[in-house]
């Protein structure tokens, strides 16, 4: 049956049922507050474009799974047809009916008129308001997607909480795409963050519509419908025309969202939207994969992580058992699971794993379903961080905690808390400043020896405390000697975060480590030696497992400035030229 579907173009089937009885499958019936969805037109020689993306990503970091947004092209001189050429005719029929003006502009759930511009306060003021309502109907679905035949099985469902004003509404599916690289006047300048080497990495990108542009048609619209629809729609390996994109099936995703009434030929206002989730699936009955693995961001002062491991089954039998293994260094080790996972969902399995210090490629791989041997492997990239050792002698010392505000100190917050997640200390937010200026807060909290623990902080605009405009903020964490324990010049985004570990004793830095290539001098101030046979290379990753220096070395020893490093603690990794990786803390200090 899947076959009729694969030269088809569009959506070539669509049914609806409304069950009043029935329970629904991915939504609540509960009633909820309204989701916001963003919509932003904007274009590749738009010098100020990025900077409304910028605006809109920290709306999404503020309010995670409560924010969609899409970034719509319709070819103009400001959008051009040249590769990567991002522009849809949906999209320009959105673009028609709501943006008569400039871009960059954004509506949000079409519930105001006008455009605004994405990075205006307005913008977020609007999202606040469409998030503080209740929503008339919760939205909510799954897409299942055949790798093969790139034919795209998408169901939606809808139940009302509560009467809408309207008789019928409307349902609009949009397929975005993320990490499309590609030119991007003014991203270096105003979201460099967003610039893979010379090239703008364009995120919640429109490819194409699956319902009309305006939707298809709903009801009744009463309190307590639960309304199914499942579409079946074929993903093209390339979208734009001419010179265009290949769709990703990696980076696709799949936004659903219900307007109110038809308006001056656009529907509109949107009442409630949603992501919907999707998955690999095929017709063989045996296709299990994983579908997301991750360190899990806990309190960590040990190499032995806490991993949190997604399966998904992607085949049309159920799982009832299942065999697998990771190879961390060449250390294998074998699990076993035993459970029902049904046809298209997944299960989430959390373990722990050894992981030496830094970014490391780590090989799972499953062995055996249902009592059959099965191959499937999968290397991901994980980043196991450090952590700073402060050493003293009693049962507990007192730390102060410093933090630096820039004008904006009513967007910080922060914690310090233990391994059990117990507050220690906290502080914020903090009044707003009458000048771009810096105020200091200085906060004492009693830590107990041999204990693990977490500063974060936390800024809601997302972008940090230190910048030129608004005052040059950081934060600082000392001992009751006045030894630096952690420094953070307040360049972050929404958060950053620091592991500190409590120990007995009177040295500076961790000596524990097995040495098989002899690193000094440790405090470093300016240059680190590294001396030994057969090095390749040597990276620096800072506490946060992000890479912030490699020297590529062809002798025996390596030298390494870090007189521009921030104070702290950080990994060294050794990499000889058999791939082998030796990792060993050292302590920057000036």
């Amino acid at each position: 049956m899947m076959k009729k579907f694969t030269f088809l173009m569009v959506v070539i089937f669509a049914c609806m049922m409304q069950v009043k009885a029935q329970d629904p499958k991915f939504v609540s019936k509960e009633q909820q507050k309204r989701n916001a969805f963003i919509e932003e037109f904007t274009g590749r020689l738009c010098g100020y474009c990025p900077q409304g993306q910028l605006g809109v990503n920290k709306i999404l970091a503020q309010y995670p799974g409560k924010v969609f947004t899409v970034n719509i092209h319709a070819q103009s001189s400001l959008s051009p047809t040249n590769y990567p050429n991002l522009n849809t005719s949906k999209g320009a029929e959105i673009t028609r009916a709501f943006n008569s003006g400039g871009i960059p502009a954004a509506m949000v759930n079409r519930a105001h008129n006008g455009t605004v511009h994405p990075a205006d306060a307005q913008c977020a003021n609007l999202v606040s308001q469409q998030l503080s309502q209740d929503a008339e109907v919760n939205v909510g679905g799954m897409v299942v997607i055949n790798p093969m035949t790139r034919v795209a099985k998408i169901t939606v469902e809808l139940y009302y909480t509560k009467n809408s004003s309207s008789a019928t509404n409307y349902l609009t599916i949009m397929m975005t795409q993320d990490s499309i690289l590609g030119s991007q006047n003014g991203g270096d300048y105003f979201n460099p963050d967003q610039m893979i080497g010379d090239q703008y990495c364009h995120m919640h990108t429109l490819r194409d519509i699956i319902t009309p542009t305006w939707g298809d048609e709903v009801s009744p619209t009463t309190a307590n419908t639960l309304i199914t629809k499942t579409y079946e729609y074929k993903i093209e390996e390339i979208l734009g025309e001419p010179n265009g994109v290949e769709v990703d099936l990696d980076n696709i995703h799949f936004i659903a969202f219900v307007a109110e009434k038809e308006q001056s030929n656009a529907t509109r206002p949107i009442l409630n939207v949603n992501k919907l989730n999707t998955m690999i699936g095929t017709e063989d009955p045996i296709y299990p994969y994983f579908k997301d693995i991750n360190i899990v961001n806990n309190v960590s002062c040990s190499k032995v992580k806490a991993v949190e491991i997604e399966f998904a089954n992607g085949g049309t039998s159920e799982i009832t058992s299942m065999k697998y293994e990771t190879d961390v260094n060449g250390v294998v080790t074998q699990y076993t699971w035993e459970g029902n996972l049904a046809s298209y969902t997944t299960t989430t399995i959390d373990e722990e794993l050894e992981i030496p210090l830094g970014k490391r490629d780590v090989k799972f791989s499953i062995t055996e379903v249902n009592g059959n041997p099965y191959e499937f492997t999968q290397t991901i990239s994980l980043v196991s961080e450090g952590w700073t050792e402060v050493y003293f002698n009693g049962a507990d010392d007192e730390f102060k905690i410093d933090i630096v505000q820039d004008k904006y100190g009513n967007q910080i917050t922060w914690e310090f808390i233990d391994a059990d997640g117990k507050v220690l200390a906290s502080g914020g937010p903090y009044a707003t400043l009458a000048t771009n200026t810096i105020k200091l807060h200085r906060t004492k909290v009693r830590v107990p020896n041999n204990g693990c623990y977490k500063f974060i902080i936390y800024d809601e605009a997302g972008n940090g405390i230190n910048s030129v405009a608004y005052g040059e903020g950081y934060y600082k964490i000392s001992d009751s000697k006045g030894n630096q324990i952690i420094k953070g010049d307040g360049k972050f985004t929404d958060k950053a975060y620091h592991n500190i570990s409590t120990r007995e004793g009177n040295v500076s830095v961790d000596e524990t480590a097995e040495e098989s290539y002899n690193i000094y001098p440790n405090p470093v101030k300016d240059n680190l030696t590294i001396v030994g046979e057969n090095i390749k290379r040597v990276d620096l990753y800072n506490a946060l497992g992000q890479l912030v220096k490699s020297v590529n070395c062809g002798d025996n020893v390596v030298d390494v400035n870090v007189g521009d490093l921030q104070n702290g603690m950080y990994i060294v990794n050794v990499v000889d030229n058999n791939g082998e990786i030796m990792s060993k803390k050292v302590s920057v200090l000036h």
